[in-house]
Formats: structure tokens, sequence, C-alpha cells
């Protein structure tokens, strides 16, 4: 059984599923051996024959040259809005069974999983008669520790920090942060400077935009995972 970890974002379009290749890249130009898994999908590319493609998860499988084996998605849903509305549209909601089972294989498979989550750490992946599932819940019932990745500009203190506090509210353990859309300056050093004072963790990164590499040694990296 290998080791994992959950990346999630202070938001939605904020470059989660960027860094979260460059995660993946960083460990397979190492040598060792890395997956992908994804619980819920949604906004999905829809090929000719109408099949339903998990574009994040096939960008990072490009980015990091990842087998097919290598990379999992439970749900893949075609409406971009967030998973739990699009499972009601699509009346298909998720069974955290599956995923719990589908996680475990890619697990298995694997030395280092990295986990993607879906837009922010509050976002609802199944919310119906039946059950209320949230981004977090995945990540407490899978026991998994939490990497968060944040635009590194204007307004990062507050989502930064909001997203830390409730991570830590459910104990899910904050092994840091990732600042992507780097550049440096004035602001952006501040940003980071008050973000670690006041959460107590650490800046990890600084991926500026357009990176082909990820600003870390694989060595950290691989450190974080449990």
């Amino acid at each position: 059984m290998g080791k994992a970890l959950f990346v999630t974002g202070t938001g939605t379009d904020i470059g989660k599923t960027y860094v979260t290749a460059l995660i993946v890249k960083c460990l397979r130009d190492a040598g060792l051996s890395a997956g992908y898994y994804k619980a819920a999908l949604s906004g999905a590319e829809v090929a000719a024959d109408g099949t339903l493609l998990p574009g994040d998860a096939l960008h990072v499988a490009r980015v990091a040259r990842l087998d097919a084996a290598d990379v999992t998605v439970s749900y893949v849903y075609r409406d971009a809005v967030s998973p739990h509305l699009a499972a009601q549209i699509e009346h298909r909601p998720m069974d955290f069974a599956k995923v719990a089972g589908d996680y475990c294989r890619a697990k298995k498979r694997t030395d280092y999983l990295t986990v993607e989550g879906s837009g922010g750490i509050i976002c609802p992946l199944r919310w119906d008669d039946d059950e209320h599932v949230v981004l977090d819940d995945l990540a407490v019932r899978l026991r998994l520790a939490a990497l968060v990745v944040a635009d590194a500009g204007l307004g990062t203190i507050n989502a930064v920090v909001l997203t830390a506090e409730h991570l830590r509210a459910r104990g899910i353990p904050l092994r840091g942060f990732i600042f992507n859309n780097w550049q440096g300056g004035l602001m952006q050093e501040d940003n980071v400077r008050m973000v670690e004072e006041i959460t107590g963790a650490r800046v990890l990164a600084r991926v500026p935009h357009g990176a082909a590499e990820l600003p870390m040694g694989a060595d950290a990296l691989a450190a974080l995972y449990a």
C-alpha cells in the first residue's frame, strides 16, 4: 500500500490542477512511482461519440507522463457546476463505497498517490435526501493530510487562512501551502509572511505563471505523503 496526499485549493480557477500536474511530474521525474486520483470531476470534455473525458485528469496524465492505469476518476460529470449539482442533473449521485474502493485500489498500485479535490475545501460532492457529502468529508473519511494551493495575489491571505482554519477544525492535518501565479514583489512577499505567521504553516513552493517544473525538491515533496 502506497502513501497519499490530498491537494485542495482556496477556490475554483486558482490553478490547482496545474500545480497538481507539476507535483506528480516532480515525483515521476525523480524516478518515484506516482499516481493520480480524483473522486468527482465536473465540466468534462465531450468526445465526438459523446463519451465524457475527464479533462483535469488527462492534463495531469499528459504533463506527468502517467499510464492510464495510474489515473483514476470515480465520477465524471458533464456540466461545469459543483459536483453535487452535476450529479443531481444526471441523476447519478456519488457513492462513497465506490470512492473508497477506487481510492484503495489506486493507492495499492503506486507508492505516491496524489488525490486532487474539486474546487475549494467546502465544495459539495453530494447533497440529496439520502446523504450530504462535502469535500472535507472525503479527506476525513480517507484519513488524508492536505496541501493547499492558492493564488499568490491580492486576497489570498483571507482565503488561505480560512481554508487552513477549516481544515484544522475538521481534524485534517495541514502540510503547507503552494502559491501559484508567483510574480514576487512587496505584496506577494508580504502575503507569504502573513499567511505563515497567522497559520503557523509554511509556503512550501512559489510557482511562477506557466512554470514547467515545481520549484521544490522531490525528497521534500515525497515527505509530505503519508
